[in-house]
């Protein structure tokens, strides 16, 4: 939910103390076009910077639309002064998001070609005070949250390991968990993976492993699961872009997980314009 705080923060850094550049006197209505194709997303958080300024939204597209170039995502109507200054800060957050929503439909695009059932997920590698904008536009692009914070399941990581070794590792977490939470191991060899499937995890997270590698792997992983009787899933991660997304769906894993979905996901280009 984007609150009056995050708005008043997004437009204290643009407009500053003391505007004059938007000091137009009347009313005035506006526009947001997209100038390329992609997703849409971020369209509440750009209502929500004109509502907060009392300006109207009239009419927009919904996230998770596709849109092109010359289509109209947003329309507003109201004072031209704070139309104006509110249009910077939405044409920012909208194609921010909308580029986050782009490039995940890409990669679950590309995923569907190989499983349908190979879910694409973003990490907590985000902007900071941006996180809940970009998690929601990775929904609309039809990718899958992951974790919004580290309370939301416990991740077993190298560290832990290195500190308590990984059976003591979980079964610490796991005691201090609720029983609703899962517990996702992180595993970097084919050895490790089966160990966390013994140990108890839920999930075991297969870092920065190669296609061919993985899907050995994910094969030792759902074989240990179930000699144990229990459902595991496996996650693939680790600097996995676009164009390596068929071959780890076509590997076997439950989970394609992307930091780049959030942290380098270009813009969608959009223009702001005024009147009819």
């Amino acid at each position: 939910m984007i609150t009056d705080a995050d708005v008043e923060r997004w437009l204290r850094e643009d407009v500053g103390h003391h505007d004059v550049t938007n000091d137009v006197p009347g009313d005035a209505r506006g526009r947001l076009v997209a100038k390329e194709s992609g997703v849409a997303a971020g369209m509440d958080a750009a209502e929500a910077v004109f509502a907060y300024l009392d300006v109207d939204v009239t009419a927009r597209v919904d996230d998770g639309d596709r849109v092109e170039p010359g289509d109209v995502v947003l329309r507003t109507a109201g004072s031209a002064r704070e139309t104006l200054r509110g249009e910077r800060v939405a044409v920012n957050v909208a194609g921010h998001a909308s580029g986050v929503a782009t490039r995940t439909r890409r990669a679950v695009d590309a995923a569907a070609e190989f499983s349908d059932d190979v879910a694409i997920a973003a990490t907590r590698k985000t902007t900071p005070g941006l996180r809940g904008v970009e998690k929601r536009a990775v929904v609309a692009g039809g990718g899958d949250t992951h974790r919004l914070d580290l309370s939301h399941m416990v991740m077993v990581k190298d560290n832990h390991v290195a500190e308590m070794g990984l059976e003591d590792a979980v079964a610490h977490f796991r005691e201090r968990a609720s029983f609703a939470t899962k517990v996702e191991v992180e595993a970097e060899t084919r050895e490790e993976a089966v160990r966390a499937v013994d140990a108890g995890a839920d999930v075991v997270l297969l870092d920065n492993m190669p296609p061919e590698e993985t899907a050995v792997t994910a094969d030792a992983v759902h074989d240990a699961a179930v000699a144990a009787g229990r459902n595991v899933l496996v996650e693939a991660s680790g600097g996995i872009t676009t164009g390596d997304v068929p071959a780890y769906a076509d590997a076997g894993v439950d989970v394609i997980s992307m930091g780049s979905l959030t942290h380098s996901a270009p813009t969608l280009d959009y223009s702001f314009r005024t009147g009819d």
